[in-house]
């Protein structure tokens, strides 16, 4: 995937850490939230953020301004949508909300965009089954936050086109993270799964 336009749907704390890592990247994102005052918390935090990572030499060599500069929020979601490339969904952690907000996704972007969740834990074979364009649909979990730690899960359901997931890879590849790619979807994911082995160990000793 050439640079291109991003759209990042959700503006809370992870909608923010994507919009910074694919900004950093050389992308334009569209940061969209339907919440009116989310565009400026979201503004005024990532600057925050991007003063931090320029003091620490964490955007590859570029002043926060120009990384800011790709970043513009929206509360039209066509606006955001429009010509995007690569869909990024950061809303909460709830099915039947995925579903309806994949059901847009589908229906508002070119057949050849990419769409992904953030879900942590959710299958996305649970909330793309019914799409007419569930082979272009995956799951993309952070962690959190991408900007800092690269590792990022990619999460096929059944039907998700192999090249989707090949172009997604390389997509994650050209914003600097380093995926780690799921042959099929799984309970908990990788990362979730192997948390959770590390815990019971430590409660054991």
């Amino acid at each position: 995937m050439t640079t291109g336009s991003v759209a990042v749907i959700g503006a809370g704390i992870i909608g923010r850490a994507w919009a910074i890592t694919f900004a950093r990247a050389g992308h334009d994102v569209r940061l969209h939230d339907s919440d009116p005052g989310a565009g400026e918390k979201a503004r005024a935090a990532i600057r925050e953020l991007l003063g931090e990572l320029e003091r620490f030499d964490l955007l590859a060599g570029q002043p926060a301004s120009a990384v800011a500069g790709r970043i513009a929020t929206t509360t039209d979601l066509p606006q955001a949508l429009a010509g995007a490339e690569y869909i990024q969904e950061c809303t909460p952690e709830n099915v039947d909300a995925k579903r309806a907000i994949f059901a847009v996704l589908d229906a508002e972007t070119a057949d050849t965009a990419i769409i992904a969740s953030s879900s942590s834990a959710v299958l996305p074979s649970r909330f793309t089954a019914e799409l007419p364009g569930r082979h272009r649909c995956l799951v993309v979990h952070p962690i959190n936050p991408p900007y800092v730690v690269p590792a990022v899960e990619i999460v096929p359901a059944p039907w998700t086109d192999k090249a989707t997931v090949e172009r997604t890879k390389a997509f994650m590849l050209g914003c600097g993270q380093s995926p780690i790619v799921m042959a099929t979807e799984a309970e908990g994911f990788i990362m979730n799964c192997l948390q959770g082995a590390l815990l019971q160990e430590a409660f054991r000793l």
